[in-house]
């Protein structure tokens, strides 16, 4: 990695979920932004054009789900790389934005944080 820390935002809303993959993330070097819904992801992808992956959750409340999320934050910040999480549902490759990754819940936290070491790399 780069000495610049890659910065992560994680959409979870799931608090003990939400604060578990963000400090596992920020273990293993990352700069994390959280959010609990897509518009308060929304919101941070705005504060900070500066955020290079998203890690979201499919299945939340709010105005859109994380695949509808996922398309949005494509459209508008292109370069922001995407990486799509649920337990319930396993999304097609097609319901994924281009070059996003779905990884299924449970996974470890060295694979996430592997994952997006690759995807940023």
């Amino acid at each position: 990695m780069t000495d610049k820390a890659k910065i992560v935002l994680v959409v979870e809303d799931e608090a003990l979920l939400l604060f578990t993959i963000a400090d596992e993330l920020r273990d293993a070097g990352f700069t994390v932004y959280e959010a609990r819904n897509a518009d308060e992801a929304i919101g941070r992808l705005e504060e900070r054009p500066s955020i290079d992956i998203m890690f979201t959750d499919i299945d939340m409340p709010g105005s859109m789900d994380g695949l509808r999320l996922s398309a949005a934050v494509r459209d508008r910040w292109p370069p922001v790389k995407i990486i799509v999480t649920s337990g319930k549902r396993n999304p097609g490759a097609d319901a994924i934005p281009q070059g996003g990754v779905f990884m299924p819940k449970p996974y470890m936290p060295e694979q996430l944080a592997e994952t997006i070491h690759d995807m940023l790399a």
